[in-house]
């Protein structure tokens, strides 16, 4: 069926407008006046979301027209960042787009050569994706996907948006919008902090369930060999299905001095009024993590993390462990490859549950003294002996007579307390303020990975694993907006190479100035055009030199037809001050633009030159 006829003269959004007031018609009848207060919102959220997308679907189109009439009218040609000139125009290439209101039909020109790939400028100056949902839609796919299952989100975005992406476009969606993000770290500039501010660093380590193509070799190894059993595991055997995913934590934290009874009630409770000192509180969390590299490369991350807030090594730099030699092993290793000095402080936390299997080694089960006992112990090791905490225990699993069996907890104690005596030092750490905990890490491994990487039923691939883990660590630190501008800037430059992002290839900023065939260029005459392409104005700033003009520049009225007519375009009526600013309003139409042109915008301090086109005494 042949399309119908163009009417000149229609609105570009008048099928915007019919749908509108059909909405407002159908308000007013008789059926929404029995309809609820839910049922209004239902109606509107879905036939509202219609008009949007028409609205689209108009302005698009509208673009598309202007974009055509400018390419028949001023024959230009288009050199794309390949380095090859296209002369030839081609109108009508159509892509399809998914957008949060609907789909819409993208329409631009085409500038073809010969053995060339088509170079379409309107993409550029759209910035459209290379796949087919919108940035604004692969924002919405990404933020749903890290809260809930893609299926959840997938439903979620289908209720707010319609039909228009499918599952598996989520997940790959997903993974684009994580690309940029070490990029996005590497560039950014920390807030500074005084000297005196601790600069602490954490790292840990959670597995996550895998599909056998994403473990690594030796887990893949373990995994392929056959068990005792067909059916189930024996004791001792694990089903080798994770893949250990690394996290690592910088913050800066005030010292906050406290007492071994600020941590620990001594035995029988806590008498008195004395108040508690508080405890170092954590600002400018960093939260990184990877799954896909090793343990070195994200301590590397969350060490170049803390150089770039203290170069010159200036600040304490405190670093909490769990007391994992192969853990410890890296972050030595780094810090001596940097050159700076480290404190690394075993978390407390561990001590004490080293100290609980120790007391039950010692203790009858649900044994209130168990309490009491891993009180004085805990606080002996506050104190700073932790030798002394450890040969008692082995003293009074000696006397007890435990069997080999039996002294499996104690054993494991003595052997934390004396293999990690160095950094134990819980006194010295106390008196200077350290935080002696890693609750920042061990909070980010529950949060992170285990509210969302570790829900029932969930294997995942590696691309979408660390895509979903680097994009909850991104949004943890309050940073999405700020990386989703910085991504878009990026995705922008690896599409459409060299060309700024917003506007069109083949003209920066175009002019709508008619001229009579008596008028010069306004560049003839020596004034310098500046526009700005945010606040969409054109500025005519200053005069270079030329006739019919004062000694200073100033828009002298009536002194030539040049200034009368620029008087009258643009809107001011006679001048009478002296380098007086004017400002004109754009269209799409460039009539008259020279290289010689600056774009200058004091809201956004921009500045840079453009060749703009040819003015009709340039043709």
């Amino acid at each position: 069926m042949e399309p119908y006829a163009h009417i000149r003269d229609a609105s570009p959004f008048a099928a915007s407008a019919d749908l509108f007031t059909t909405l407002v018609a159908e308000l007013e009848g008789p059926g929404a006046a029995g309809l609820t207060a839910c049922g209004l919102e239902d109606l509107l959220a879905e036939r509202g979301r219609e008009v949007q997308r028409q609205l689209l679907q108009d302005h698009l189109d509208l673009r598309a027209a202007r974009e055509e009439r400018a390419a028949r009218q001023h024959h230009l040609a288009v050199t794309g960042a390949d380095g090859i000139t296209r002369t030839r125009v081609e109108a009508g290439h159509h892509r399809l787009l998914a957008t949060l209101f609907g789909t819409v039909n993208v329409t631009r020109c085409a500038w073809r050569r010969p053995g060339a790939p088509s170079l379409c400028p309107a993409d550029a100056a759209l910035s459209l994706p290379a796949p087919r949902c919108s940035h604004a839609l692969a924002r919405l796919a990404a933020v749903e996907a890290v809260r809930g299952s893609f299926e959840a989100a997938h439903a979620a975005i289908a209720r707010r948006c319609g039909p228009v992406i499918g599952k598996r476009q989520v997940e790959q969606a997903v993974v684009s919008a994580a690309a940029d993000i070490a990029g996005f770290y590497a560039a950014r500039i920390p807030v500074p902090c005084t000297a005196s501010t601790l600069l602490v660093l954490s790292a840990d380590a959670k597995g996550i369930v895998m599909r056998p193509a994403a473990l690594r070799p030796k887990t893949a190894k373990a995994a392929a060999r056959q068990g005792k059993m067909r059916t189930r595991l024996v004791s001792g055997e694990k089903p080798s299905r994770k893949r250990m995913a690394t996290l690592a934590c910088v913050y800066d934290t005030e010292p906050a001095p406290r007492r071994p009874h600020d941590i620990i009630a001594p035995p029988g409770g806590r008498n008195g009024q004395r108040p508690l000192r508080p405890r170092p509180r954590a600002t400018g969390k960093w939260l990184a993590g990877s799954v896909r590299h090793d343990p070195a490369e994200v301590i590397a991350a969350a060490f170049s993390q803390a150089q770039a807030r203290d170069p010159r090594h200036q600040r304490t730099w405190v670093v909490l462990a769990d007391g994992a030699e192969h853990q410890l092993g890296l972050i030595r290793a780094e810090a001596a490859r940097r050159g700076v000095t480290i404190h690394i402080v075993i978390d407390f936390i561990h001590v004490l549950e080293h100290l609980w299997k120790a007391a039950w080694s010692l203790h009858p089960a649900a044994d209130p003294a168990a309490e009491d006992w891993v009180a004085v112990k805990a606080l002996a090791i506050l104190a700073g002996d932790s030798a002394r905490a450890a040969a008692q225990i082995t003293a009074e699993a000696d006397a007890a007579g435990l069997t080999a069996a039996q002294r499996a907890g104690t054993g494991s104690c003595v052997r934390y307390l004396t293999g990690l005596r160095d950094h134990l030092r819980y006194d010295q750490a106390l008196t200077a303020g350290w935080p002696i905990a890693t609750g920042v890490i061990e909070g980010a491994c529950r949060h992170l990975i285990g509210d969302r990487l570790d829900i029932t039923g969930a294997r995942w691939g590696l691309d979408g694993a660390e895509a979903i883990l680097t994009l909850r660590a991104v949004i943890s630190n309050g940073d999405f907006d700020d990386y989703w501008r910085y991504h878009l800037t990026q995705e922008h430059q690896r599409l459409y190479p060299g060309t700024p992002q917003g506007h069109p290839q083949d003209q920066s900023l175009r002019v709508a100035l008619p001229l009579t065939p008596n008028e010069p260029h306004p560049s003839a005459i020596g004034w310098s055009v500046a526009g700005c392409p945010c606040t969409r104005k054109v500025t005519i700033l200053r005069r270079r030199g030329g006739p019919g003009y004062g000694s200073r520049g100033s828009l002298v009225a009536g002194r030539s037809g040049t200034a009368a007519y620029l008087a009258a375009a643009m809107r001011v009526g006679k001048s009478r001050g002296a380098a007086r600013r004017v400002r004109l309003e754009m269209d799409d139409a460039c009539h008259f633009t020279r290289a010689d042109c600056r774009i200058h915008c004091a809201a956004c301090r921009l500045r840079a030159s453009a060749c703009l086109g040819r003015g009709p005494r340039d043709r």
